[in-house]
């Protein structure tokens, strides 16, 4: 299927992208900042709407069941990391949840996978890094921190840094801004004296507020997938294949159903997304990307590349910390 991406180096997609409803839209806003409003060359007024970190983030949530921390039922088999918690907090996690996935101190504490990870990648504290090994590791029990980074600062001298795959953002051009607001309503006592016995915080009264939202001449949603990087694992050509499947399943996917970022930030598709790079690439529809991921799961499954068992059964201890005085 991708046999016109050999030898590039990048995969580049552009989506063109509208609010649903009206025009305006509200951007992801950045403490102490607000909105990441810039100023192109040319003096075009631009503005950041969804950061890399969080479409990482919104792109992983694309093959959960439900809100995780488990895999979508069509993706069973492809491994990841799964955690029972116990003790302070009686759940359950996973690395397909964990904002640091296989980092996790949930994940990395554990003595037994800490071992399996560090025989398995060959890794050794002082010693040279196998760059090679390491991706045969992160393949065998969790591919998806291969997509989507992962820096081994919580094992032993935190050498391990895996940047993303896979990167993203959406961004507005020709922006202006849309001021306007509100009032929080209490119906039983505007000045916010009455108040519950057990709950004596200033959350009571009528609490008037401002927004501020935007309109756009343009909004595009931009993707960058780092072949290079996959093929500098050396993986054999069953995981390159499933790999580059899995991530552009998760970006038709979000693309298709996950634009709804914010109450008042509910995008839709304007067209069809385009590939700026390579030239002439055409996308294969969610349907057969679906049907490529399940077969390299099969694949890679069938030649040993996965761990024995898919998902990696882990239970750790917790228990809530005191805080010091």
């Amino acid at each position: 299927m991708f046999e016109a991406l050999k030898g590039t180096p990048r995969l580049l997609i552009e989506v063109d992208l509208e609010p649903v409803q009206g025009d305006r839209f509200q951007p992801t806003g950045f403490p102490d900042l607000g909105a990441a409003v810039y100023e192109a060359p040319g003096g075009v007024r631009k503005l950041l709407i969804e950061s890399a970190q969080s479409i990482a983030n919104r792109l992983e949530s694309t093959i959960l069941d439900g809100t995780g921390p488990r895999i979508c039922e069509e993706l069973e088999g492809l491994p990841y990391v799964l955690v029972k918690l116990t003790g302070g907090s009686e759940t359950y996690t996973s690395s397909l949840t964990e904002a640091h996935r296989v980092n996790s101190p949930f994940i990395i504490s554990d003595e037994g996978f800490q071992k399996l990870f560090k025989d398995k990648s060959g890794y050794k504290k002082g010693a040279p890094l196998d760059w090679q090994k390491i991706g045969a590791t992160f393949l065998a029990i969790d591919p998806n921190s291969i997509l989507h980074g992962v820096f081994m600062a919580n094992l032993e001298d935190g050498r391990i840094k895996m940047p993303r795959v896979v990167s993203g953002f959406i961004e507005a051009e020709g922006v202006r801004e849309c001021a306007s607001g509100g009032v929080k309503n209490n119906p039983i006592d505007p000045t916010g004296k009455l108040r519950a016995n057990n709950y004596d915080k200033d959350v009571y009264s009528n609490v008037p507020y401002h927004r501020v939202e935007y309109t756009a001449d343009r909004i595009t949603g931009y993707f960058n997938i780092d072949l290079a990087l996959i093929d500098g694992y050396g993986f054999p050509a069953e995981a390159n294949e499933l790999l580059v499947a899995l991530v552009l399943l998760k970006i038709s996917r979000f693309i298709n159903t996950g634009l709804r970022l914010r109450t008042a930030c509910d995008l839709s598709l304007k067209g069809v997304p385009r590939v700026t790079e390579p030239v002439g690439f055409e996308l294969p529809s969610e349907e057969e990307l679906l049907e490529t991921v399940q077969k390299g799961i099969k694949d890679c499954t069938a030649k040993g590349l996965f761990a024995s068992k898919p998902v990696t059964d882990i239970t750790t201890a917790t228990s809530w910390k005191t805080p010091k005085k």
